[in-house]
């Protein structure tokens, strides 16, 4: 009688088979990385300050004086030092642009895999679900990391060689010396980080749920819009603290003095709620979903 001479384990899986060395983050951080969309919009988020200091070397001036607003308050000292410079850039940036390539990542990652019919054949390797998404999700919040910290870095950097290296200027609190104003401006791309995480949780959930990478990313900055349209109504009184924008603007606190935090916390708190509820979300949908029909 022949005898088979393939072996397997207790489980029926394959002899020297192991789950973890399955789609590793090392190997969808390369996948990633070759993705024309990944180049392009890290390439941007250098290109941006870039594009924002030319503006500022031919443009009309400063646009004139009045009471326009915390914006145009810190666009006219933006040319005062490179710290002015990247904070204004993270300003200009942080209420929409960010959010488009943070929901570009987070939204396209799976999505795009089921709209080109691979996702059924990662997870037929055999790519354990809960590894996969694992791995993609890491890897597009790392992508949407670096892109926070190349748009900052950049602004400082040619800030700094076109304007100089000064205390950072504000409007409230007069002139913060540099050694403290980096420390404060790493604690605003920080609070910038933990509230992009509501844009992460629900692109990630929605790219669990279709096939159409372009309904996932955009129904995330549907949101965000939306959401910072009903904060606009002050008719809405106490309701608007539940929205997921409404503490957006609470690292204007820490260029103030004394410095003001307890809206910061606030912000972090419900926003790492809305983040749980949509990454657990998320990950409950596709443990169960039938990815093969």
């Amino acid at each position: 009688m022949a005898t088979s001479t393939m072996s397997s384990t207790v489980d029926g899986s394959a002899a020297g088979y192991r789950p973890t060395a399955t789609l590793t983050f090392r190997t969808e951080l390369r996948r990633q990385a070759s993705r024309r969309r990944t180049q392009l919009s890290l390439g941007f988020m250098v290109l941006l300050p870039l594009v924002i200091l030319l503006a500022f070397e031919f443009g009309g001036g400063n646009g004139g004086g009045g009471d326009r607003g915390q914006f145009a308050a810190l666009a006219d000292i933006a040319k005062s030092g490179g710290l002015n410079f990247a904070l204004f850039t993270l300003l200009v940036s942080a209420s929409f642009l960010l959010v488009v390539v943070v929901a570009l990542f987070c939204g396209d990652t799976v999505a795009s895999e089921a709209s080109w019919g691979s996702l059924r054949y990662l997870l037929a390797a055999p790519v354990p679900r809960g590894r996969l998404l694992g791995s993609k999700l890491l890897v597009s919040l790392f992508y949407s990391l670096c892109s926070l910290i190349l748009l900052t870095g950049t602004a400082l950097l040619a800030g700094t060689l076109r304007y100089g290296w000064h205390p950072l200027r504000t409007t409230v609190a007069g002139d913060i010396a540099p050694g403290t104003a980096v420390v404060r401006l790493l604690g605003i791309v920080g609070f910038v980080a933990v509230t992009l995480l509501i844009t992460a949780g629900l692109a990630f959930l929605l790219s669990v749920s279709t096939d159409a990478p372009l309904g996932a990313v955009g129904g995330a900055v549907l949101l965000q819009i939306l959401s910072g349209i009903l904060d606009q109504i002050t008719a809405l009184g106490s309701i608007r603290v539940i929205l997921p924008t409404h503490y957006g603007d609470a690292w204007l606190g820490l260029i103030s003095n004394p410095v003001q935090t307890d809206d910061m916390v606030k912000g972090a708190i419900a926003t790492l709620a809305y983040a749980a509820v949509f990454f657990g979300t998320a990950w409950w949908h596709f443990m169960r979903k039938d990815v093969v029909s």
